[in-house]
């Protein structure tokens, strides 16, 4: 009575310049992913420990916003600032010179974090959060592993020189999508170019951000730059161009001009070898299938999620996507409930696979209606 149908539909193909996909990042180690589809394009050592030297304030920011969210934080609270904080506002330090005694609002402190990278900021958030700096950092470490960052430990709030705060860049990539994907309206503190604080007893001080991609014309708009002697130079980037972001974190460049060039240069290379596609909006329907014995004679289907892949620009044409289902669907069909299965092929080669969910409820035909059904089909069959 029932058949299998499939349904495959070539998402599209365009003739396009294939770009060499061989690159040389002159960096210790490396990543690169696009946002979406979460695809990993480019990788060096991705796995190596490293100290993730000023990247740490990342996740120093992420648990701030985190409390903003839940409520049990606000941008207007304000913390009084310890000597411990105070003293790294001295020279040699990265600071947005606070004083002993200053009450200092929780945004104000983000921002000297985010844009003048300020380590007396860091612990001021840090103490006025958790009471210490070292609970603090059992906070970030803790958010660490939710966030599946199996290779990092937070032994402090600012990156400052610890043997215990290491990470890798996988690590730091995996903490930077969790940033921008849960806190997209105070992630955009991070394209902000300077920042002037209006501080206590003394003149406004006007810092500029120390990303450089941001000064580019590329579509930068974040993220963190670090350094340590033993580290060298640290960068974790995002651009955003034409609804498209890529995220790359290097670690170990040379000079503050090669952690510019590479990163520009990795982010780059994610654009113009790789095209990111569409295939699927979550909720919206894709196609119908038949139903049997319904008040309705087909059904709205759809996948209960957003699907993007990432391909090889000279590649897109090898790109399919299939429904399948047993068909006709026999009423009752409730919302939601899965009819069948949404494929992605790549190369012939599976590379997604998803619930085909029904997108309205469809009920049954009366008995009356069912019988009269049933005899057509017995004497005509499936016509």
């Amino acid at each position: 009575m029932f058949k299998k149908l499939i349904f495959t539909i070539l998402v599209y193909s365009l003739t396009l310049s294939f770009v060499s996909a061989n690159i040389e990042i002159k960096a210790r180690t490396a990543i690169l992913q696009d946002f979406l589809s979460g695809e990993i394009l480019y990788e060096k050592d991705a796995d190596e420990s490293i100290y993730p030297a000023s990247m740490t304030k990342i996740m120093t920011t992420i648990i701030a916003f985190d409390l903003i969210k839940s409520g049990d934080l606000s941008l207007n609270d304000r913390f009084i600032i310890s000597e411990r904080a105070w003293r790294l506002s001295t020279a040699g330090y990265s600071s947005m010179f606070i004083m002993v005694g200053d009450e200092v609002s929780v945004e104000d402190l983000l921002l000297g974090i985010i844009i003048a990278s300020g380590n007396d900021a860091c612990i001021a958030l840090a103490e006025g959060i958790a009471g210490t700096e070292e609970e603090f950092a059992i906070l970030m470490t803790s958010k660490a592993k939710e966030l599946g960052m199996e290779n990092t430990n937070f032994a402090n709030s600012s990156g400052i020189n610890d043997p215990d705060n290491y990470s890798t860049v996988r690590d730091i990539l995996k903490m930077s999508t969790y940033l921008i994907k849960e806190h997209p309206d105070y992630y955009k503190w991070f394209a902000e170019k300077e920042f002037t604080w209006d501080r206590t007893g003394g003149d406004p001080i006007t810092q500029g951000n120390r990303n450089p991609l941001l000064y580019k014309n590329i579509g930068a708009d974040g993220i963190k730059t670090g350094y340590l002697a033993v580290e060298k130079y640290s960068l974790a980037s995002s651009i955003y161009r034409k609804g498209r972001r890529l995220i790359a974190v290097g670690s170990g460049f040379e000079t503050k001009n090669s952690r510019s060039r590479e990163s520009s240069k990795l982010l780059t290379y994610g654009l113009t070898n790789f095209d990111l596609v569409e295939i699927n909006k979550a909720k919206k329907p894709i196609d119908q299938v038949e139903v049997w014995l319904g008040k309705q004679g087909y059904v709205d289907v759809h996948v209960d999620a957003d699907i993007y892949k990432t391909i090889k620009k000279a590649k897109k044409r090898l790109l399919k996507i299939s429904i399948k289902y047993d068909g006709p669907i026999e009423a009752p069909i409730n919302k939601n409930q899965k009819v069948g299965t949404f494929k992605v092929v790549y190369d012939q080669e599976l590379i997604g696979e998803y619930d085909l969910l029904a997108s309205n409820d469809v009920q049954k035909v009366n008995i009356f209606t069912r019988l009269i059904k049933s005899l057509n089909y017995l004497i005509w069959g499936d016509v």
